[in-house]
């Protein structure tokens, strides 16, 4: 019997009283999954901070949550368990968790946030009387997410090569630092805490990876400034913004897994996969993320052939030792 994957953007079920995974009716509504990890939420005392829907109302990180099987649960839970200890222990240990335990762990998070938002747009879209307008290209990229976040319930290969990249980075970050960003429309995530980072791009079929080599070999095995780290991440975000594809997938069910394969994100047209770079738009985004150090875009772009930069100095090779705060 072959295995089936479940699609709740076919009839658009986002209801409480089905396991958001699954598709299994709930017995309770009681069974619930935190969206974010409790133990971060504990560590970081962020359970009743207010976190900011794409509508512009707040909930508090504790209220973000998913409705979720006991089967389903427990899955989440051995790899929250895993990933716990690791980034209790640090950056080395966090280093040798297998990418694909990454991955659904940050896709759980995201896509928790995902199913919230889609949630507070059907209850305005019943409250107004108007139909919900949902793009269609980002119900493709969630429909997508949604199918491979379940190879923590069902046994999925990927073929071929990771439709995701996952980069860990070492960072000299202030104590009690916790750092978290996404955007859902580009499906990355980050976060910085402890003496680590993380950056995710979801389904980009690693292309991030290489559109940012030069600048991911410099900074390879060194231990990142938080300004050093920001300034990544900024690069990775505008990136993902300029990135124009919208991949595609072919799931092939079998009795014994279901096999995942990318289809090529190059098309007839040769058209590059990254629109073109703007500075000025680059350094927005830069200023936004420099934000703890005060650097504003004039002197971020001061030169528009060379902006501002913590990672490289004038001759192009790292920057060590920066004397600043750690934000």
């Amino acid at each position: 019997m072959t295995t089936k994957l479940y699609n709740p953007f076919l009839d658009f079920k986002f209801d409480n009283n089905t396991c958001f995974l699954t598709g299994d009716k709930l017995a309770s509504a009681d069974e619930k999954l935190q969206v974010f990890p409790v133990w971060m939420m504990r560590a970081f005392d962020l359970e009743e901070k207010p976190f900011k829907m794409l509508d512009e109302s707040f909930v508090t990180y504790k209220q973000l949550q998913l409705p979720c099987s006991a089967a389903a649960a427990l899955a989440f839970e051995q790899v929250e368990e895993k990933v716990e200890r690791a980034m209790g222990e640090g950056y080395a240990a966090v280093r040798e968790l297998p990418q694909e335990m990454l991955f659904q762990w940050v896709s759980k998070i995201l896509y928790g946030v995902v199913f919230n938002e889609i949630q507070v747009g059907m209850r305005q879209a019943v409250l107004t009387g108007e139909d919900m307008n949902f793009s269609q290209a980002l119900v493709h990229k969630f429909r997508n997410l949604h199918a491979m976040l379940q190879s923590i319930v069902v046994p999925m290969e990927f073929e071929h090569k990771n439709p995701f990249s996952i980069q860990v980075f070492e960072v000299d970050n202030a104590e009690d630092t916790f750092m978290y960003r996404d955007e859902i429309n580009t499906l990355i995530f980050s976060l910085r805490m402890k003496d680590f980072a993380i950056i995710a791009t979801l389904q980009d079929n690693g292309t991030h990876a290489i559109y940012h080599d030069e600048i991911l070999a410099k900074v390879g095995g060194k231990k990142l400034h938080p300004i050093q780290f920001e300034e990544i991440c900024a690069r990775y975000f505008y990136s993902a913004y300029l990135f124009n594809r919208l991949p595609e997938y072919t799931y092939m069910e079998t009795p014994e897994r279901v096999y995942v394969e990318p289809m090529p994100l190059n098309d007839w047209t040769l058209k590059p996969i990254f629109d073109n770079w703007a500075v000025k738009t680059y350094g927005q985004v830069l200023e936004s993320f420099w934000k703890p150090w005060g650097f504003l875009l004039f002197e971020i772009i001061q030169n528009p052939e060379k902006p501002m930069s913590f990672i490289e100095d004038e001759n192009g090779n790292f920057r060590d030792n920066i004397d600043l705060a750690k934000g």
